[in-house]
């Protein structure tokens, strides 16, 4: 069992704040003509997930909070799992906020959710149904869609989409491939003129880093020389030099350290700095060896920089620009060279995805087609207790191009007349029809509860269009869902009111200067006065409340 026990509104349109409790079976929401019926829909909608507007808060507020107590989890605990928000209460808490800046936040059983979570859950807790769901009925891709739901295909769609996208994408490829070889042939002399270029010049990765470096030291080589020999003699060479007079202060502190030992530490810190004055002499003195002043390498750098300067203007700022750029001309030419095995490869794949999708397709085509002769009797079925006994539903199906969704077309046809050949839904159903035919589709892909879990069925206005035994026999439709399902239904007729095993008023109040809506559940007493008004308009007469009566007698002895 799952159903929608409570659900709490506030700051919503021009809801103040209201609480309802829902049950089982068979819930029917009346009242007048903008009276804010389908408020209890909407908002029921933000909790499933539907899309959220600012435009929604009530005037004068920052924000409009809507929650939802849905009994039972069956069917949810998996997708609440893996969100990390399964908890022990069998019960679920889904709330949803709408801030004034038209953004909105959500909470399953009190922690954070997105909303793309709430449409995950929605799909096992309810389904709704309105006056803009039936134009869906239009769409050849919604069509489409009822059509695989009702076959149980979705898991067959799966690899169609999979290996279409494949396919389509090698497709690009090879069309994109084909028309870049044109083009890039004529630049082929120029690559391969460029790549030589920068072949010919056998650079190095950080070459010239090195060069400069090295050309600062040529150009100042003889101050150089003279700054770290004075170095050198005043460290090491020297009589005088600072490592002579460490090693006579060395020598002094081991006279002193052989009377008193406490002196040796001392002796001992001076140690290192006579080693390191050591080791700074020695690389001193390797720097001298290694630099000379040689004006025919200098002459020899400064080419070589004006050589690889010479490259930088055409290839890149430094060599490892240059050299990556040699790089992406050397794939460019590979791509040219390599193009005619890299197509046969493409067309290869191409032709091998071709054959996957054909038959991964072409057992979905089966498996439609079959559907689509059951789903057409059923519909057909359940349309003869809503006064459309010689209608005749078909669904049609025809070839199409590739797609996503197959190879396959579908269409709704329908003749609601004796004699007439089936048409496009759109061509030949009324108001009243489509309404009929929609909650026909919608039995027949709810289909009975499974295992015992009941989702939630809304339908706004479902009666649109249509009455007398029409009227009666959608309430008996509605009634039988009810039986496997909850359901929740804003009627406006009074032949499906009276059917109501829990009825509901909305009605406008003015409360402080300002218009707000409230709903109250009905007894008996109250239900029957609802349909007589509904009966009668606004003075609810004698004569409207005993046809009221002997409505709901009548509803209730039949069943």
């Amino acid at each position: 069992m799952q159903v929608l026990s409570e659900l709490v509104v506030e700051n919503y349109a021009v809801v103040d704040r209201l609480r309802v409790r829902f049950h089982k079976g068979l819930n029917l929401v009346t009242g007048e003509t903008g009276s804010g019926k389908s408020i209890v829909v909407d908002s029921l909608g933000l909790l499933l997930g539907g899309r959220a507007s600012a435009d929604m808060i009530r005037s004068g507020e920052s924000r409009a909070r809507v929650s939802g107590i849905f009994e039972g989890n069956a069917g949810v605990s998996a997708v609440l799992a893996q969100a990390g928000l399964e908890g022990e209460d069998e019960d679920i808490l889904i709330e949803r906020e709408i801030l004034s800046s038209g953004k909105s936040r959500a909470w399953v059983n009190s922690r954070p959710a997105t909303v793309a979570l709430l449409r995950d859950i929605g799909i096992h807790l309810g389904d709704i149904h309105g006056q803009h769901d039936q134009q869906l009925l239009f769409d050849p891709a919604a069509q489409l869609s009822m059509l695989d739901s009702f076959a149980g295909a979705p898991a067959e769609r799966i690899p169609v989409t999979a290996l279409f996208k494949s396919w389509r994408d090698v497709t690009a490829k090879i069309v994109a491939l084909e028309s870049s070889d044109r083009d890039q042939a004529r630049l082929l002399d120029l690559w391969q003129f460029q790549r030589k270029e920068i072949d010919a010049a056998e650079l190095r990765p950080g070459e010239d880093v090195e060069l400069e470096a090295e050309r600062r030291v040529q150009q100042h080589a003889g101050r150089l020389l003279e700054s770290a020999g004075a170095a050198f003699e005043a460290l090491y060479d020297s009589p005088d030099s600072a490592l002579a007079h460490l090693r006579a202060a060395a020598k002094r502190l081991d006279e002193v350290s052989k009377i008193d030992e406490t002196m040796v530490p001392v002796r001992q810190s001076l140690e290192p700095a006579m080693i390191a004055a050591q080791d700074v002499a020695y690389s001193l003195r390797d720097y001298l060896g290694r630099v000379e002043a040689n004006p025919a390498r200098l002459e020899e750098i400064e080419s070589r920089l004006a050589g690889i300067e010479k490259l930088k203007r055409k290839y890149g700022n430094t060599v490892d620009g240059i050299l990556a750029f040699r790089e992406d001309v050397a794939a460019k030419i590979g791509d040219i060279e390599n193009s005619d095995e890299r197509l046969t490869t493409l067309r290869e794949e191409q032709t091998r995805l071709a054959a996957q999708f054909e038959a991964a397709a072409g057992k979905l085509t089966a498996k439609r087609s079959a559907s689509a002769k059951a789903l057409s009797r059923k519909v057909e079925e359940e349309l003869r207790p809503l006064a459309m006994e010689r209608a005749v539903f078909r669904v049609g199906m025809e070839a199409a191009p590739w797609s996503e969704t197959g190879a396959d077309a579908v269409r709704f046809l329908v003749s609601a007349n004796a004699g007439e050949e089936p048409r496009p839904l759109e061509a030949v159903a009324s108001g009243g029809e489509l309404s009929r035919i929609a909650l026909a589709l919608k039995t027949c892909l709810a289909g009975p509860a499974r295992a015992g879990v009941q989702r939630t069925l809304v339908f706004d206005e479902i009666d649109t269009g249509i009455g007398g035994r029409a009227a009666e026999g959608v309430a008996r439709r509605l009634k039988a869902l009810a039986a496997e399902n909850q359901v929740i239904c804003v009627t406006h007729l009074a032949q499906i009111a009276c059917f109501a095993e829990h009825h509901y008023r909305v009605e406008k109040l003015e409360r402080d200067g300002r218009t707000v809506a409230g709903i109250e559940e009905l007894d008996a007493a109250m239900s029957t006065e609802e349909v007589g008004r509904m009966l009668s308009g606004q003075r609810l007469t004698t004569e409207a409340l005993k046809n009221a009566e002997q409505l709901i007698r009548s509803a209730r002895a039949t069943l």
